[in-house]
C-alpha cells in the first residue's frame, strides 16, 4: 500500500470505472477498508477513517463506488445483483491492486452487505464491522426509502447531497430505483454467511428507519465466527455519525483486537 503516511488521494480503475480513493498510513500491515452506504461516498465517513488510522497506526483506505462521490458515473440501470458486482469485481480489484488480503472491513448499510458478500466468497477478512447492515429486504426498508424519495422531491436533500457527489440526482435515483424495484424484494444474501469465520461487530440503532434488529439476528445466526453487538437507543440509520465518539471508540477497540493472525482467522 505504499511506504508513507497519508492522507493520500487519487483515482484507480476498478470494475470498469475510475474510483476516487483515500488512504491514511499507507505503510504498515493489517489494513482497514471502509465501504460506504447507498447514498454515501468516501467523504461521508467524515473523520472516522483518519481517527481510526491515528488510533491504531494501521493503514486505512476508503473509496467511492461507481456513481458515488467523484467516481465514474453509472452507465446502466442497476440490477438486483449490483452489490455482488461491487463485492466480487470492483472491491476484489481494489484489494488486489494494493495487495491487501488480511483486512478489516468497516461497512455501512449497502457497504456492510458488500463486505458480507465478499467475505462469504474470499477468506481475506480478519474482522468485520457492520453498521446498519442488510441481508434481506424488510417492509421497514421499503417504507423508509419511499419516505426519503418524498423528501428528495420536496426538500433541499439534493443540494445537501451535492457536497458529496458530482451528480447527486443520479446517485439518488440509482439507489432508490433498484431498492424499490419489485424484482429486488427477494434479494437475500444469507447464503453468504456460513462461510464467514472471522469476528464480527454489529452496530445498529433501535430507531433505524431502514431496518430492524432482525438483520442483526440473521447475521449472528448465520455466520460461523464470534459476534458482538452495539445496539444504540437512537441514532437512525447512521449511528456512527449521530454517536460518533461512542461508535468510533467501539470500532477502534474491536480493530485493535482483530487481525493479528493469518487472514481469515482473526486470531
Amino acid at each position: 500500500m505504499g511506504d508513507d503516511s497519508g492522507p493520500y488521494e487519487g483515482g484507480i480503475h476498478i470494475g470498469g470505472y475510475t474510483a476516487e480513493f483515500q488512504i491514511y498510513q499507507r505503510g504498515g500491515r493489517n489494513p482497514v477498508v471502509f465501504l460506504h452506504d447507498g447514498l454515501g461516498s468516501m467523504r461521508t465517513w467524515k473523520d472516522m477513517p483518519r481517527d481510526l488510522a491515528l488510533a491504531t497506526a494501521r493503514p486505512v483506505a476508503t473509496y467511492s463506488r461507481q456513481g458515488h462521490g467523484w467516481s465514474g458515473p453509472i452507465r446502466a440501470r442497476r440490477t438486483p445483483q449490483f452489490m455482488h458486482h461491487e463485492a466480487l469485481a470492483a472491491l476484489y480489484q481494489f484489494l488486489r491492486e494494493y495487495e491487501i488480503s488480511d483486512v478489516v472491513f468497516v461497512g455501512h448499510s449497502d457497504g456492510a452487505s458488500i463486505s458480507l458478500i465478499f467475505s462469504g466468497e474470499y477468506q481475506w477478512a480478519s474482522g468485520l464491522v457492520l453498521i446498519a447492515p442488510h441481508v434481506f429486504v424488510e417492509p421497514e426498508t421499503i417504507a423508509g426509502i419511499e419516505e426519503v424519495v418524498r423528501r428528495f422531491e420536496t426538500t433541499d436533500l439534493v443540494q445537501r447531497m451535492a457536497k458529496y457527489h458530482r451528480d447527486p440526482e443520479a446517485t439518488f435515483r440509482a439507489w432508490s430505483e433498484i431498492w424499490l424495484d419489485p424484482a429486488f424484494r427477494d434479494w437475500n444474501i444469507e447464503s453468504s454467511l456460513p462461510n464467514i469465520h472471522c469476528p464480527v461487530l454489529l452496530i445498529q440503532a433501535l430507531d433505524d428507519e431502514y431496518g430492524t434488529l432482525a438483520q442483526l439476528d440473521a447475521i449472528e445466526r448465520g455466520v460461523s465466527g464470534p459476534v458482538e453487538r452495539l445496539v444504540l437507543p437512537d441514532g437512525g440509520h447512521s449511528p456512527h455519525l449521530s454517536h460518533s465518539d461512542q461508535v468510533t471508540d467501539a470500532i477502534i477497540e474491536f480493530v485493535t483486537r482483530v487481525g493479528r493472525g493469518p487472514a481469515g482467522t482473526g486470531r
